[in-house]
């Protein structure tokens, strides 16, 4: 496979120049979350889809002592993959209450599925897909966002384009690092409007261009978690605000057709 090849070369030309010492002091642990799943509703939702050969459903579990390339990958992870945790844990300091769900099961991140025409297997769509309808059954007051990191980004793609109009209202926001479909979808997802998506698409990532040549460029997303983050929790706020005018138009109706009543009632 030319892009296993090709990713394969990288990790390696990275393993000679990436300093031992940083390699030693890192220990990414897995990370696996369930919290939509297991847990109870919470305001916010947050969906996310991991990178190629992350374990786990969020991100990498490498650790230091194995063998040079996994090592690489690693640090490589630990330069730009980490998207996943690290909105997490953002979007918990600044909305409190939200609950973090990683897509596992059927997508099992493996190489080899980024060269299948959707970008992944219809197996990891599917899954995607199951979890945004359990958000919307199980906690249908609940706002939900979303993000994806490499093969995770085609994944959300072609869950999210497949999903009800009802489902679709759901989701505030989606953001995507190193989309792997960006040129094919014109930095949109299919089918799903494009002022609540945002693309970071570094202009040296290979991928980002329309095809499966991983550059150094892919693994350098770590500084665009915090305005991603922002991103979604200004769609969050609008979200919020959307739903508290209807509220609000809603019951001030009620109170015209209360008051109504009440008059027709006092004049016969």
């Amino acid at each position: 496979m030319h892009f296993t090849t090709l990713l394969t070369g990288l990790f390696a030309a990275g393993a000679a120049a990436a300093p031992a010492k940083d390699l030693a002091v890192r220990q990414l642990g897995g990370t696996t979350s369930n919290e939509l799943e297991n847990g109870s509703c919470k305001p916010v939702i947050f969906i996310n889809a991991r990178a190629s050969t992350e374990p786990g459903n969020m991100v990498s579990s490498y650790t230091a002592g194995l063998s040079s390339l996994i090592l690489v990958n690693a640090y490589i992870h630990s330069k730009g993959l980490s998207t996943g945790p690290a909105l997490c844990s953002s979007l918990k300091r600044a909305l409190g209450d939200v609950a973090c769900q990683g897509v596992g099961g059927a997508y099992s991140a493996g190489l080899a599925q980024n060269a299948l025409p959707g970008g992944s297997s219809q197996g990891a769509f599917d899954e995607a897909k199951r979890l945004f309808n359990l958000a919307h059954t199980k906690c249908p007051d609940s706002t939900i966002v979303a993000s994806g990191y490499s093969q995770g980004t085609a994944v959300m793609n072609g869950a999210i384009k497949d999903l009800d109009a009802e489902i679709q209202n759901q989701i505030a926001g989606v953001v995507l690092f190193g989309y792997t479909k960006n040129a094919q979808n014109d930095g949109e997802i299919e089918n799903f409007p494009a002022d609540k998506v945002k693309v970071y698409c570094a202009a040296t990532d290979g991928v980002c261009g329309g095809a499966l040549v991983v550059t150094a460029g892919h693994f350098t997303y770590t500084d665009d978690v915090s305005p991603a983050s922002d991103f979604l929790q200004q769609k969050v706020q609008s979200a919020g605000s959307s739903s508290s005018s209807s509220s609000s138009s809603s019951s001030s109706d009620d109170g015209s057709s209360s008051s109504g009543s009440d008059l027709g009632s006092l004049f016969g």
